[in-house]
């Protein structure tokens, strides 16, 4: 069974930074993708960023190019997602997911954690 335990969330700044954390257990090959998704208040769940477990690919959505970058580290079966130059847009609460690389991307995986929540805000 897949678990997924996001953490690092919170009170931040316009313009400052976080670091997120998934910690996965029970993937398996199936799980070949982890990816980054967000809900604002009274929003549909966007995708944020995704990345194969190799990490020989990833996919940002158009609003967080160059100012968020997601990693691995597999030997802590860890995936983190970078948030800097945050704005309150970013604002929300932050998933994560896992299955295949196209499934994580279309936001149509089965696995998903609890969420974390970031607010951006002065």
């Amino acid at each position: 069974q897949v678990q997924l335990v996001e953490s690092g969330g919170g009170l931040v700044q316009p313009g400052g930074s976080l670091r997120l954390s998934c910690a996965a257990s029970g993937l398996t090959l199936d799980y070949c993708g982890i990816g980054w998704f967000r809900q604002a208040p009274g929003k549909e769940r966007d995708f944020v960023a995704a990345i194969t477990w190799s990490g020989s690919r990833t996919h940002y959505a158009d609003s967080v190019k160059g100012r968020f970058t997601i990693s691995r580290d597999n030997a802590k079966n860890t995936v983190y997602l970078q948030m800097n130059s945050l704005k309150p847009e970013d604002t929300g609460i932050y998933y994560c997911a896992a299955g295949s690389f196209s499934t994580v991307i279309s936001g149509t995986s089965g696995s998903w954690g609890q969420g974390t929540q970031v607010t951006v805000s002065s």
